[in-house]
């Protein structure tokens, strides 16, 4: 069976083939040196590679799940970027700034890496996974952050990271913006039924499986009244079930609400008819 990410007939089977193949993780780097420098590494990193196909042969190949390896957490760190960058042109503050003194650009340090390591533990279980990629990610965050920062920043921005990659779970209670935006942006893959509701919820078809592969694109805007404009596009009234269900729980509680407006678009004349748009 086919799923989205590295999955299907082209899938790399073996470890070494996976290695040679790798995803490269590319984000807009917008003048930060620091963040660069980190992402190149992590580029070049075979055990963190190896992590995350490990996350994604237990997502895949034993649980039947979308993937949760180097695929969605290259699109999850894209979203969480834009959203950080979004907020920051509106004149939101992250809290490395407004608690601890830090730059912007060290708040994205703090989304990148927690966005890219948050599902470190599925390299280990699917159950508590959040709670796993915490100590798999410790030792891998101290090696990363000891040649740009000091032992006292490298403190912070490693315990800022922790926090966000913990906030993600379900019924998580993010303290930061950065942990908001994480949670949020972990949510927006979804587009093309990447969602993860229709392979954690069941196998069968259901109005889980038929809503995820409803959303066909996810956009990230400027808002005109906030900061951000989410618009999703739809090709089917059936979406709204995805929206409801997932983004609406990842979005309560995550520091975000008072600055998202959301929109669904919804394609085709009949669906029309039944329901224009739906609006968050």
């Amino acid at each position: 069976m086919e799923q989205n990410g590295e999955a299907g007939d082209d899938f790399p089977r073996t470890l070494r083939e996976r290695l040679e193949r790798r995803v490269v993780i590319k984000v807009p780097e917008r003048g930060n040196a620091c963040l660069a420098r980190l992402l190149r590494r992590i580029n070049e990193d075979d055990e963190l590679y190896a992590l995350w196909t490990a996350a994604n042969v237990t997502a895949i190949n034993r649980l039947g799940m979308t993937d949760h390896g180097p695929v969605h957490v290259k699109i999850v760190t894209n979203i969480a970027l834009r959203l950080l960058r979004l907020l920051m042109k509106a004149g939101v503050e992250p809290n490395v700034v407004t608690d601890h003194g830090l730059t912007r650009g060290d708040a994205e340090v703090v989304v990148t890496l927690a966005a890219l390591l948050h599902d470190l533990g599925m390299s280990i279980h699917r159950q508590d996974h959040e709670g796993y990629s915490l100590f798999v990610a410790q030792t891998k965050l101290k090696e990363l952050l000891a040649t740009e920062y000091g032992v006292a920043e490298a403190t912070i921005v490693r315990s800022e990271i922790l926090h966000a990659i913990i906030a993600h779970r379900s019924g998580g209670s993010p303290l930061t913006l950065e942990a908001g935006i994480v949670r949020v942006a972990d949510a927006l893959d979804m587009a093309k039924g990447r969602s993860r509701i229709p392979f954690e919820e069941e196998r069968s078809t259901s109005i889980h499986s038929i809503s995820a592969a409803a959303i066909d694109q996810v956009n990230i805007e400027e808002g005109k009244d906030k900061p951000i404009r989410l618009v999703i596009e739809m090709t089917n009234s059936a979406g709204v079930f995805q929206l409801d269900q997932l983004f609406r729980d990842k979005l309560k509680g995550s520091r975000l609400e008072p600055h998202i407006e959301l929109e669904a678009e919804i394609d085709g004349e009949k669906e029309k008819r039944l329901l224009r748009d739906f609006r968050l």
